[in-house]
């Protein structure tokens, strides 16, 4: 089984808790991931954050004990091209490479920091926090969802060893497009995920 996402808005305080977009709630010492300015020939600028997961949270859901019971779990990408930052660095179809996306992990969950981006003109550089629930769902479903395998078989065809991590669908309410029926697809060994070796994760980008 894998665990579907369901995101919702809300006006609640989401510090320290799951939830989707808004900005990250870092340990001490751990700094918002950029994208290297050599890679892509342009300015260094910041991964775009995708959500944190207090892994408490899910237990209910993670009775294989796949993920740790405690900590924070982090995902970042490139992902400002396909939400119509037609400037932004724009990821390959296949897998994109190691210095566009990261995962983190930390089993801190209590004094943890804010790390607020805003632009220029005092606006957050973020779309709006949204709170994450969570419910089983089938292991190959489509949507947000952590764990399970990916949607697409040519994901599974190309990264047959690999099961799917977090998984993510376009969504209208974001303007979070991936071309035509694109999806993008957090993807780690059973190996490394028994290990927490999340740093060996890979990021699979699909169209139709």
């Amino acid at each position: 089984m894998a665990i579907r996402i369901i995101t919702k808005a809300t006006k609640d305080n989401l510090t320290a808790k799951s939830h989707w977009w808004g900005f990250p709630d870092l340990p001490e010492g751990i700094d918002f991931p950029t994208i290297p300015q050599q890679a892509y020939n342009k300015e260094t600028d910041l991964l775009t954050f995708i959500c944190q997961i207090k892994l408490e949270d899910i237990i209910p859901y993670n009775s294989e004990s796949q993920l740790p019971h405690q900590g924070m779990l982090y995902f970042f990408a490139a992902l400002d091209y396909f939400l119509g930052d037609t400037d932004a660095y724009c990821g390959p179809i296949g897998f994109w490479p190691e210095n566009s996306f990261k995962i983190i992990y930390t089993p801190q969950t209590n004094e943890l920091h804010t790390h607020k981006v805003i632009w220029p003109d005092g606006t957050d550089a973020c779309l709006p926090a949204e709170l994450m629930l969570f419910e089983l769902t089938g292991e190959s479903e489509c949507n947000h969802k952590l764990l399970g395998i990916p949607y697409f078989d040519e994901v599974r065809n190309n990264a047959p060893k690999y099961i799917s991590l977090l998984q993510i669908d376009e969504d209208e309410r974001w303007g979070l497009r991936f071309y035509d029926c694109g999806m993008l697809n957090f993807l780690i060994s059973k190996e490394d995920l028994e290990a927490r070796r999340f740093d060996k994760a890979k990021l699979y980008f699909h169209s139709l």
